[in-house]
């Protein structure tokens, strides 16, 4: 079961990827560095850790806070779970309450790159507390479900809610959930591209059940975020929308 937390330290982000402007000036902050040390408390993101001499702590180099956001249902805690654990949570379970995280450390480009992904409940009454984790995320993955209308019908609410809460700069990326139920399917793929183009938005397909493009999804914002923090003014800007369109696997994503 979820647990209810608080927010207990700042984390940041660089250059926008998408054309949303910010309704509040964003506040400007780090993101944590570290080789890692102990792993977050249950109340809220990791502190800057040392290096784990007895090895109790994994190492990393970096660490980013990423957001998965929707409705309630869209499968935001099943992609989690096949992300971390490589498993599907098949049957019923019970819904997010409030907002919940697990870790997961990367290699990137020869990095390590800790992603602390925050699981939020999707209901309207837990809003006010997960408000207040959108000024500290780098990274905000939006879903939708493919066989759910109403879902995808609210993407332009979250993106309201994200323009208010988040940072100006957040990494966005919208995610149509759920393409294994095919013969469920109400939300063309067509449809999620022209939204995602509408908003400036990179987007794919996936599929929590299957895997498909799931570890994709979170290791292009990882690389984003990576090249972001330690780009060398001669390197060649990291294109999020050019890496989900090479790289998807059976879905199609959108250009800006």
């Amino acid at each position: 079961m979820s647990r209810k937390k608080t927010p207990k330290s700042k984390g940041g982000s660089a250059p926008a990827t998408s054309a949303l402007p910010a309704a509040k000036g964003p506040r400007p902050v780090r993101p944590e560095t570290a080789r890692a040390g102990p792993e977050a408390p249950p109340n809220g993101p990791p502190q800057p850790g040392r290096s784990s001499l007895g090895g109790g702590g994994d190492i990393y180099d970096v660490a980013f806070k990423v957001m998965l956001v929707g409705d309630s249902g869209v499968g935001k805690t099943c992609l989690l779970v096949r992300f971390k654990d490589g498993a599907f949570l098949a049957g019923t379970f019970i819904s997010t309450v409030g907002i919940d995280f697990r870790n997961k450390i990367l290699d990137v480009d020869g990095m390590k790159v800790k992603l602390q992904i925050w699981d939020t409940a999707g209901q309207e009454r837990f809003r006010s507390v997960t408000h207040a984790y959108y000024r500290d995320a780098h990274a905000l993955l939006l879903l939708y479900d493919v066989t759910n209308k109403a879902s995808f019908d609210s993407i332009q609410a979250w993106l309201t809610e994200i323009q208010e809460y988040a940072q100006r700069d957040v990494v966005l990326l919208l995610l149509g959930n759920k393409v294994d139920s095919a013969q469920e399917r109400v939300v063309r793929r067509e449809d999620g591209e022209q939204l995602a183009k509408e908003f400036g938005l990179p987007f794919m397909e996936t599929s929590a059940r299957t895997g498909l493009n799931v570890d994709l999804a979170f290791t292009a914002v990882a690389k984003e975020l990576k090249q972001r923090l330690t780009k060398a003014p001669s390197e060649p800007r990291f294109q999020l929308h050019d890496y989900v369109k090479r790289e998807g696997r059976g879905a199609s994503c959108c250009r800006p």
